[in-house]
């Protein structure tokens, strides 16, 4: 963190922005994209310009453009859907605008209703996790306009955990989801902008096509930018994203939804507070660091999901006190998420081998690859198994160099 950014954090403000994303530049220096065209935008809450507007307003109040339909991912248009819960079409209260979730039975756009479309936008906050749902919705929509020979743009944004860090195993082609559309590691140290370009360059769309993709980039952004030091304002990309802290453990701790432990929906530390009713958090946090894992110490806490609206529906032990540990990142730029992961459920399941059970289709599809579940399971050495697939992470990160913007 920068001397600048810790100053400000202590004295209560927020830093002048310094990141003007991808949406401000569209309605600034590259109108012309969209000018007189027929818009359909791909989009939740997050997508908000420098001056407070949502994209959807901005462009619905726009005399040149015409935005004419609106496209949600996983939690709707306006972000207020619970982790998992099909989302419906319906209209857009804020534009009047129909509104078409990519979330339930249909992901990817259809004939039906892209038919009035001339450009198809794509603006949502991503958090740099393959399995986080918002890249594989924006990989169909580009899909969907590569077949139907509709423009694509990306309306770039700050990968929030920085874009240096790949980490994880490469996901398996049996393995492929809506949280593992494309063979990359867990993180992979893109914005989304980048991500579509190598997506788009790669052939990984259905039948090899070809999007006529075009990514309006950031200003002012670097790789080594963690999301309080581009003087924007978080908004929670999804309802438990609640912070920067929590997306910077996500890639890690996401993977307890594989099991029967919870990743602390329900809490007012999602993602950073894991455990169960059966866990001596004493006893775990001694374990987990006694592994001298880099940047993190954990500590013991109890808590009690609760159900909350908008934001947890019936999580994991719903009133019941569970033990468990505190994901605490003290030094953000040497930990490391998956690794952390890969420990924690090491580690519970040392302990308690007959009580932590595995989710085990979730577990897979979330890992990308049922190597560390069986890793797991026949008490393999966490970094030994990162050993076994820093080959194939050293050949993304070759391929990854031809698409990175900044």
């Amino acid at each position: 963190m920068s001397f600048l950014t810790s100053l400000v954090l202590v004295l209560g403000g927020s830093l002048p922005a310094q990141v003007k994303v991808g949406a401000d530049l569209l309605l600034s220096r590259d109108f012309y994209l969209i000018e007189g065209k027929r818009i359909g935008l791909v989009t939740n809450h997050s997508a908000l310009l420098s001056d407070g507007r949502h994209l959807a307003d901005a462009l619905s109040q726009n005399s040149r453009t015409r935005l004419v339909v609106l496209f949600g991912p996983e939690h709707g248009i306006r972000g207020d859907a619970p982790d998992g819960h099909i989302v419906q079409h319906g209209r857009d209260s804020s534009t009047g605008l129909p509104v078409y979730s990519l979330y339930g039975k249909i992901n990817k756009p259809t004939d039906e209703m892209l038919k009035d479309v001339d450009i198809l936008i794509f603006d949502i906050q991503d958090v740099g996790a393959r399995f986080y749902t918002f890249e594989s919705t924006m990989m169909l929509a580009m899909e969907a306009a590569a077949e139907h020979k509709i423009p694509y743009l990306v309306l770039d944004r700050p990968n929030p955990i920085r874009g240096v860090q790949a980490e994880g195993p490469i996901r398996a082609d049996s393995l492929k989801s809506f949280v593992g559309w494309v063979p990359i590691p867990i993180t992979h140290g893109m914005t989304i902008g980048e991500l579509a370009t190598m997506v788009n360059g790669e052939g990984w769309l259905a039948g090899g096509v070809k999007a006529d993709l075009h990514v309006v980039r950031m200003q002012g952004w670097n790789r080594t930018m963690w999301y309080d030091e581009t003087g924007l304002r978080w908004i929670k990309p999804s309802p438990n994203m609640a912070t920067l802290r929590t997306a910077t453990v996500y890639p890690g701790t996401c993977l307890l939804e594989g099991t029967n432990v919870a990743e602390g929906r329900g809490t007012e530390r999602p993602f950073e507070w894991i455990g169960a009713p059966f866990i001596d958090g004493v006893r775990w946090a001694e374990s987990l660091n006694r592994m001298n894992l880099p940047g993190v110490r954990f500590e013991p806490v109890s808590f009690t999901p609760h159900e909350i609206p908008n934001v947890a529906f019936n999580p994991k032990y719903k009133e019941r006190p569970c033990g468990g540990v505190f994901v605490n990142v003290t030094e953000r730029n040497r930990f490391e998420p998956v690794r952390t992961g890969i420990a924690i459920l090491s580690t519970m399941k040392l302990l308690y081998p007959d009580s932590v059970k595995w989710r085990q289709a979730s577990i897979d599809r979330l890992a990308g690859t049922p190597v560390i579940r069986q890793a797991v399971d026949r008490r393999t050495n966490p970094d030994s198994l990162r050993a076994s697939w820093e080959n194939n992470l050293r050949a993304f990160l070759s391929v990854r160099a031809k698409y990175l913007l900044y």
